[in-house]
């Protein structure tokens, strides 16, 4: 059995940077408790996330409040710069994960789902779409500190998908069927090696294709 439930209550990392817009800024503020609330790390973050990672708790659990809600059409740039329509990735399931260099919690997870992925491979598609605004310049640095077999930067630098789906933290998951409708999400870091992952995941890819 899945264990299903709301998202978990310890705060993963608030995504707002800098220059985040004020609408931006005033939805995760009235959104979310303000235990919860965070800034964009100072500039020296980038190093605190990637040494102090692995000392961080993986507690968060897959929430199904959002179940059939559509991928939004959001444009996004592909690993070859291109500009691709998030319309476009309907045909197969979609495992779509918003993070950012400079978040523990999301560069704790992405050796996990560079795993899935090539687990997974032809099945399911894992995308790990960055929210740094500062774009290609710290995700093409991350990625080249880092060897990902089957992980791919995909950028998102005004945070438009982020806002879409309402993630007001990072990380934040959700599986889409071949549909393009929402099956679970998962807020906050998360054990992706672990059994109850692939059991989630395994479901609705049997539920997809039946």
């Amino acid at each position: 059995m899945i264990a299903l439930g709301p998202s978990a209550k310890r705060p993963p990392h608030i995504w707002l940077e800098p220059l985040v817009s004020l609408r931006f800024s005033l939805t995760l503020l009235l959104a979310l408790p303000l235990a919860a609330c965070d800034r964009e790390p100072a500039p020296d973050a980038q190093e605190q996330g990637e040494l102090e990672g692995a000392k961080v708790g993986l507690a968060a659990t897959i929430d199904t409040s959002h179940a059939g809600e559509l991928m939004p059409a959001i444009l996004l740039d592909d690993p070859a710069g291109r500009q691709i329509n998030t319309g476009a990735l309907q045909g197969g399931p979609v495992l779509l994960n918003l993070w950012a260099t400079w978040c523990a919690p999301c560069v704790v997870e992405m050796p996990m789902l560079d795993e899935l992925a090539g687990e997974y491979a032809g099945a399911l598609r894992v995308m790990t779409v960055s929210q740094d605004m500062q774009g290609a310049e710290k995700v093409e640095q991350f990625f080249a500190a880092n060897t990902f077999e089957n992980l791919q930067p995909w950028l998102d630098p005004e945070n438009a998908l982020g806002f879409a789906i309402e993630g007001g933290v990072l990380p934040t998951t959700v599986l889409y069927d071949s549909a393009g409708r929402e099956v679970w999400r998962v807020i906050g870091e998360y054990d992706w090696s672990g059994a109850e992952a692939r059991e989630a995941i395994n479901d609705a890819i049997g539920e997809d294709g039946a």
